[in-house]
């Protein structure tokens, strides 16, 4: 299998903790050059201090003005060839307790946050002689669970985005790929176990347990699980795919 060219640069947004972190380390180890962006600056200083990452920029992905300044510092290091749009955000209500004021919350910083920072990277990509944008979606992008319907119409949407501009692109040498994780073992799935135990007063393994059953392996995905899938999609030898989402998921979709 081919690897990635040599010290190329890529920026991962939402890369100080869980999936992102996962993802910078894993694309460190193969050998680029990452940046990490994210709202929180201790939370990526430590993600650096760990050796996951090289370098840092603040932004909020929700705001393109932010996102688009913190990406144009990130090239003046080095140019751009890849790009993870990790950066997400869940919140559940049954939907009809789901106001417009949620939708946009969970439209602006799982979709729009893929969209500000892919038309942050492309205009200087499609010139270099190698591109990589992979958008990390879920397995909510390809199929509907309850009470998370904001949340699973943006990541829909990622999803929908992700074959079209493949196709926008396919003449030139990026590829646009998503990845679909199932419920994973990070600490925004620890927020959901939390809630669940909240609410139904459950213990935390039943609670985890509650998650585990919708993946026939019966576990959680492991981050370096999908981080994996990101590195192979990102490197040489997977040129030919482009336009997928690919599930992470242990045969759940």
């Amino acid at each position: 299998m081919s690897g990635l060219p040599h010290a190329a640069h890529a920026v991962v947004t939402g890369g100080g903790r869980g999936i992102g972190r996962e993802i910078a380390r894993a694309l460190k180890q193969a050998g680029a050059i990452v940046t990490i962006v994210g709202r929180n600056g201790a939370t990526l200083d430590e993600a650096v201090g760990a050796g996951c990452a090289d370098h840092t920029a603040i932004a909020d992905v929700a705001d393109q003005a932010a996102l688009s300044a913190a990406v144009a510092v990130a090239a003046t290091r080095q140019p751009i060839d890849i790009l993870v749009a990790n950066a997400g955000s869940a919140e559940s209500a049954p939907f009809l307790k789901s106001d417009a004021a949620l939708f946009r919350r969970m439209m602006d910083i799982n979709f729009m946050g893929v969209v500000h920072a892919a038309q942050a990277v492309l205009p200087a990509m499609k010139s270099r002689p190698y591109g990589r944008i992979v958008a990390v979606a879920s397995t909510a992008g390809l199929k509907g669970y309850p009470y998370v319907s904001a949340y699973t119409a943006a990541k829909h949407a990622v999803v929908g985005l992700t074959r079209s501009l493949a196709l926008e692109l396919a003449a030139t040498r990026v590829t646009v790929n998503a990845v679909c994780p199932g419920f994973t073992d990070t600490d925004l799935v620890a927020e959901s176990v939390d809630n669940i135990m909240k609410k139904t007063g459950r213990s935390r393994e039943q609670a985890i347990a509650e998650l585990a059953k919708h993946n026939p392996q019966g576990r959680l995905i492991m981050p370096q699980e999908v981080a994996d899938a990101v590195v192979w999609l990102c490197g040489a030898g997977a040129g030919a795919i482009t336009g997928q989402a690919i599930a992470v998921a242990g045969g759940e979709v």
